[in-house]
Order: structure tokens, then C-alpha cells, then sequence
């Protein structure tokens, strides 16, 4: 069998030890696991980042890959440590928004206010524990470090073949905030920004299905850009084109959108018919 397979996304960036440390307790536990970073670049607490980021990476990595996510700015507090299965694929987090993303892919429609907090019911193909069996925990456990002490090493343990449910009680919903979705108001596709990357890119949640047909013109920021282009060095300096993940893109030719275009996550994108 190959190896399994265990990635890490945290908001730790690379200057401290906290990775390296998750890292020697997965080891400990279950020395063959072949360890993925995925980003510890996520900006510091920042949810919707790290469920973005997570949501897009997981489908590309092979069945049975366990995805463990530290972002976690309610360490120590209230929230719930949990382990998910969604039948090909294990998330080890803390319950606080971080699979709203992977949820939405997943048919799980959050009501109420795009990005504000609330419970939704698991898809029926999704099993998930609160974590709470302590023999699968590093001790002493630490009240901020829970990366180190709780998430680590119960993916190691899955990883080394112990059942999901050994690991705690059964939830039946998770706390999620309301994924934005596309509307279409006479002709007009209106969307959001989902995400800023670092190049200042912005994405946003319409797909090539979301868009008018024919000549298309697209407001953003106060700017109008026509059509769509094929790559970042196409047409004048502000474009959109379809994205890496299939969506709309609005990018500066070598430059950062966000910035030009004073944008960021949760702006509205409205592409308009020009037949």
C-alpha cells in the first residue's frame, strides 16, 4: 500500500517551529505518513481564507488523503475539535467555518448572510466526530496549541489505520458561514470576490456557466473591462478570464488588481450581455 497521505494548513507561517512540531508528532505516531504543506500562509485567523484554500487543493489529492487545517483563533475555547469523512476524504479541524466551502462544493446550502456563521446539517455521504477521545492526543494538552496536541495526532492515528469513530461522538451539523452564490438579474451576471492571491488576482464565485452569452462586459471597482482573455498577458492592463479553478478572474497584467481596483473579498463582479 502506499503510503498515507496527511496535509497541513495553518495561518503558523514558516518563522516559528509550530509546523516543524506538528510535524515530529505526526512522525512519532506514524512514521511512513508523507506529509504535504499545503500553505501555512494563510493571513493570521482568517477563516474564510483557509476554507478557500483547503476547498480548492483537496479534490486534486488522491482518495483517502487526510487534510488537517489549523486555523484556529478559538483555541482553548468552546469550539469543537472534530474529524470529518466525507467517504473519500478526511478533514481533522477545528468546528469553526473552515469546511463552509468544501460543504457548498458538496450540495450543503448555508441560509442567511454570505460569510456570517451558522449550523448546517451534513451531506448525507459525510460522517463527523467531535473529538473527544483523549487516548488519541498528545499529552499534556495545551490550551493554545492544539494543532500540536489534538489535530496532528489524530490524523496520525487515522492515518495508522484507527476507525473515525474511536475518535469521538457523532455531529450531525457543523458551524459554516453562507458561501455567496451567483445571481442573474435582467441579463446581468452578478457575483463576489471569493479570494485575493497573492498576485492580487481576484476570484470570484461565477463559473463560464454563470455568464451571459455572446459579447460580455464586466464591472468591477468602478471599472468596465471588455470580453474575456486567455492568459494574464492578454488585452490592456486590467482583464478577466477563466481561472486555474474555473472561474472569472480579474487580474492586472503583471500587476495587482485589488490594489487598482481598490477590491477584496466580498465586492461585487456584474457582467453584462453586449449582444
Amino acid at each position: 500500500m502506499p503510503p498515507p497521505i496527511i496535509t497541513l494548513t495553518t495561518d503558523f507561517g514558516t518563522a516559528d517551529s509550530f509546523v516543524g512540531t506538528m510535524k515530529g508528532v505526526i512522525l512519532s505516531i506514524a512514521p511512513d505518513a508523507q506529509i504535504v504543506d499545503l500553505t501555512h500562509e494563510i493571513p493570521p485567523q482568517d477563516v474564510q481564507a483557509g476554507a478557500f484554500a483547503v476547498a480548492s487543493a483537496y479534490p486534486y489529492f488522491p482518495a483517502g488523503t487526510i487534510h488537517v487545517i489549523v486555523v484556529d483563533p478559538g483555541v482553548g475555547t468552546q469550539r469543537l475539535p472534530i474529524a470529518v469523512a466525507t467517504g473519500s476524504t478526511t478533514f481533522v479541524c477545528p468546528d469553526n467555518g473552515l469546511l463552509s466551502r468544501a460543504l457548498d462544493q458538496n450540495g450543503a446550502r448555508v441560509g442567511g448572510v454570505p460569510f456570517v456563521m451558522d449550523r448546517t446539517a451534513l451531506p448525507d455521504t459525510w460522517h463527523a466526530v467531535r473529538l473527544t477521545n483523549a487516548d488519541y492526543w498528545h499529552q499534556p494538552l495545551s490550551t493554545t496549541f492544539h494543532g500540536r496536541d489534538i489535530f496532528a495526532p489524530v490524523a496520525a492515528h487515522l492515518a495508522s489505520g484507527a476507525p473515525i469513530e474511536s475518535m469521538g461522538v457523532r455531529i450531525t451539523n457543523l458551524v459554516a458561514f453562507a458561501v455567496p452564490q451567483p445571481t442573474s438579474v435582467s441579463g446581468t451576471s452578478i457575483g463576489q470576490v471569493l479570494h485575493v492571491d497573492r498576485f492580487g488576482n481576484l476570484t470570484t464565485n461565477l463559473r463560464s456557466s454563470d455568464l451571459p452569452q455572446g459579447q460580455i462586459e464586466i464591472h468591477v471597482g468602478g471599472k468596465a473591462i471588455a470580453g474575456l482573455s486567455e492568459t494574464y498577458q492578454d488585452g490592456g492592463d486590467l482583464i478577466a478570464l477563466i481561472g486555474s479553478g474555473g472561474t472569472l478572474e480579474i487580474a492586472v497584467r503583471n500587476g495587482d488588481a485589488s490594489r487598482a481596483l481598490h477590491s477584496t473579498v466580498g465586492a461585487e463582479v456584474h457582467v453584462i450581455s453586449r449582444s
